[in-house]
């Protein structure tokens, strides 16, 4: 963000009433951490129904008019951190990494630390691309906080340049396993809508006309359960949240999802349940098609087990 921020959102859905409003918030600004939202609440950035509420415990009530003011955004200048990461792959010009669910991405307001930059930066000893910043050194692509598997970064800005462009002429190769509710009729499908700011909730992604980009998810059924459905879905464009918000649309969100799902929890599952197992591209410099695959993460493995024993 290069300027303040404001964010506002009305408690309809009566899985909020009763919630705390810093959690009501901090559910929904992904990457922003409670702490930081209740030191926003605390300063006086929030507004309750048009005034000026600096309780962090206020319950929400149905119908509540919630509005948080984001001050304007300095750029956090990343530091290495000793962090533990799996390395998948790694050469002069890349690296590759299996990312745990839990671990942000960048630093951000309120999660300055403790992220795959910080540890990335340790590991390469700060050799890594400038393109997009001290923030974000050597990030081509990001998967979301809650999200497990596959990131590519980039050493080099040439890597970079390359791996960029890969994206942009979609012809890196991603996929990911996802556990939604409901069954399919049909077998396969693919989503073709645009993915814009969520017109009527300035904290969420959604499918509208208004200042979107087009966006295409393919999808297939792995395994049918009855209430929920284990499908690979691969994407063709890569917007924010956009294997969320497409299932999301077409009646089949993610389970786990309390952002774009049913707020209350099924299987245990309290963030969704999304797994990025697969990433191919053109090496930058050699240009041989490289692609690779991370298995599925305990806690994915354990709800498929649920489902299938019908728990």
């Amino acid at each position: 963000m290069t300027k303040e921020e404001v964010f506002e959102l009305t408690a309809f859905d009566e899985d909020d009433i009763g919630e705390r409003v810093d959690v009501f918030l901090s559910a929904s600004l992904e990457e922003v951490s409670r702490s930081y939202v209740q030191k926003l609440i605390e300063a006086g950035r929030m507004e309750l129904n048009g005034e000026v509420c600096v309780s962090k415990k206020h319950k929400i009530s149905f119908g509540d008019r919630v509005r948080l003011t984001l001050p304007e955004a300095k750029e956090v200048e990343a530091k290495p951190e000793d962090i533990p990461i799996a390395i998948v792959y790694e050469d002069d010009e890349l690296l590759l990494i299996d990312k745990p669910k839990g671990m942000v991405v960048h630093p951000a307001p309120g999660n300055e630390t403790g992220t795959l930059v910080n540890a990335v930066m340790h590991h390469c000893n700060g050799r890594l691309s400038s393109i997009n910043g001290i923030a974000r050194p050597g990030i081509v692509h990001r998967i979301d906080k809650d999200t497990s598997g596959l990131i590519v970064v980039a050493k080099t800005d040439a890597a970079h340049r390359s791996l960029a462009g890969q994206l942009a002429a979609h012809s890196m190769t991603r996929a990911y396993d996802a556990i939604v509710y409901n069954n399919f009729l049909e077998d396969s499908g693919t989503v073709d809508a645009p993915i814009g700011r969520d017109p009527k909730n300035r904290l969420r992604q959604a499918v509208t006309e208004i200042n979107s980009r087009r966006a295409v998810t393919r999808y297939r059924v792995v395994e049918r359960f009855g209430k929920f459905t284990h499908v690979e879905a691969r994407l063709e464009t890569g917007r924010t949240h956009q294997i969320r918000v497409h299932m999301a649309h077409i009646k089949h969100p993610l389970l786990g999802d309390m952002l774009y799902g049913p707020k209350k929890k099924a299987l245990g599952a309290d963030t969704q349940a999304l797994h990025a197992k697969l990433l191919g591209f053109f090496h930058p410099t050699g240009g041989e098609y490289l692609e690779f695959e991370s298995e599925l993460p305990e806690e994915f493995r354990l709800l498929l087990e649920k489902l299938s024993n019908g728990k």
